[in-house]
């Protein structure tokens, strides 16, 4: 039973601060992560308009590679601008419907993005290990199959959620220590038992991310196995080329990723700040990057973009 000085509601508005204890430096925090946003949007937007534009990049690599930079584009609009409102007018407030709909955006990109590295994985895998069959077995209609099933699965395993918190009675407060709102930060406000919420909430997506790393990790054992058995020097070279700028954006999204989880899990004695700004980053960096790994070790695309560009130009 409650006691008389608890209160019971259902708030129609949360309150996010920021970054807790960095509040003094929210305006010069808000440069880097402006331009980091813009770099991401505009780096994945154009990454997406040369590979729709350049019949070339019609094939699966490039398909799975563009669904990569919308997703990026949707993981860091669901927070940056959100953050950077409060960071410039100290606009916190947020509809608690907004709220939910905010970490349902954030967590399904998250697990789509897993899914999107592991199907770029088996993309590398039937191109270097059975490349007669490549054409053969990724066919259009098996892109697209996989495409309904990264997304039905992505949005299917983080829709229960929504129920999860919806069902809660809150009593403690609607301040959210953060800047951006997320399924435990928001449950954790509530009177009642969360258990549920906790163990779906970090097991279920987590399970997910897991299976998705262990398949990429078997993919590209044997990638390589099958790269060493190749004759020559230049081929080997070769192969693993079109391997390293994917291995790059993989590590690029799983190291942070499972380092945020398990500081925010099990590092107690990091500052809470700390918290924040590295799960501000994590939303950031990757998007950030993403295009320009891609745009770097990618011939095919440097040379879209620069034949998109002149074909501009000329216009």
């Amino acid at each position: 039973m409650f006691g008389a000085n608890l209160t019971i509601f259902h708030p129609t508005v949360f309150v996010l601060l920021g970054i807790p204890g960095l509040q003094q430096y929210h305006t010069w925090l808000s440069v880097p992560f402006c331009l980091m946003y813009i770099t991401a949007v505009l780096g994945n937007g154009v990454l997406i308009l040369v590979v729709l534009s350049e019949r070339t990049l019609h094939a699966p690599m490039y398909v799975f590679l563009s669904m990569l930079a919308g997703t990026d584009i949707l993981l860091s609009t669901t927070t940056v601008p959100k953050a950077l409102a409060i960071f410039w007018f100290h606009a916190g407030e947020i509809a608690f419907d907004a709220c939910i709909t905010q970490m349902f955006f954030i967590h399904v990109a998250f697990v789509a993005e897993s899914g999107i590295l592991l199907a770029m994985a088996l993309d590398r895998y039937v191109a270097i290990c059975t490349p007669l069959r490549y054409t053969a077995i990724l066919t259009p209609m098996t892109i697209g199959k996989m495409t309904l099933a990264i997304w039905g699965w992505s949005i299917g395993t983080i829709f229960p959620i929504i129920f999860l918190l919806k069902r809660l009675p809150y009593c403690r407060t609607n301040i959210i220590s953060h800047s951006y709102y997320e399924h435990i930060g928001v449950a954790r406000l509530a009177c009642a038992d969360i258990t549920v919420n906790i163990w779906y909430g970090f097991s279920v997506p987590m399970a997910s991310v897991l299976v998705d790393v262990t398949l990429i990790g078997v993919s590209y054992t044997l990638i390589l196995q099958a790269v060493f058995r190749l004759p020559s020097q230049d081929a080997r070279r070769k192969a693993l080329n079109t391997c390293g700028s994917h291995i790059g954006v993989i590590l690029l999204f799983f190291i942070p990723s499972f380092f945020t989880f398990l500081t925010h899990r099990f590092g107690k004695n990091i500052p809470h700040h700390v918290h924040i700004l590295l799960a501000n980053l994590y939303v950031l960096v990757p998007p950030m990057l993403n295009p320009i790994i891609y745009g770097a070790k990618t011939k095919q695309i440097r040379d879209s973009m620069a034949h998109v560009l002149s074909v501009s130009g000329k216009s």
